[in-house]
């Protein structure tokens, strides 16, 4: 993991730089990433300039903790699609009091995702100032711990292309 955090760090960088030069703060749902994306946020020094915080959503339970949303919200959408990313960046930005709300849900193989997900499927979503925004991968991958990691990184070029762009 150390190695994925190092690769990242530049990139958290970035963001975080992009995120203070704005006074704007970002609040992670960690889905398949299992807490990944938080993570490389937070090896940059100082990042309470830019994160206030979020959760790993890996239940029915840390969902309802975490957004607060009736079950109803949820009602005919399946995990790792777009409109279930949304209402959960939305939520975590709304529960935190942030600016931006990033989040991922995916399948990451090795078991059967309950929505009936194929494995390597993540999809991350940004709601903020600029609007929502999506952005699917694909890997084909059963390998966990490698999915993981590229889910990770599609998050954070979600949100470090969509900062970068409003530049």
């Amino acid at each position: 993991m150390s190695d994925l955090l190092t690769e990242l760090r530049p990139q958290a960088s970035r963001i975080a730089a992009l995120l203070r030069a704005r006074g704007e703060k970002v609040a992670v749902a960690d889905g398949a990433t299992g807490g990944l994306i938080a993570a490389s946020l937070l090896t940059v020094p100082g990042a309470l300039d830019f994160f206030v915080g979020g959760g790993v959503v890996y239940s029915f339970r840390a969902r309802d903790v975490l957004f607060a949303l009736p079950r109803e919200a949820y009602k005919g959408m399946r995990g790792a699609s777009e409109e279930y990313a949304l209402l959960q960046a939305r939520a975590i930005r709304d529960n935190f009091g942030a600016e931006w709300g990033l989040a991922e849900s995916g399948s990451v193989g090795g078991s059967s995702h309950p929505g009936g997900a194929p494995a390597g499927r993540s999809v991350a979503a940004l709601a903020g100032p600029a609007g929502e925004h999506t952005r699917l991968i694909e890997t084909a991958s059963d390998d966990r711990i490698a999915n993981m990691a590229a889910f990770t990184r599609n998050a954070l070029a979600l949100l470090d292309e969509v900062l970068g762009g409003e530049g």
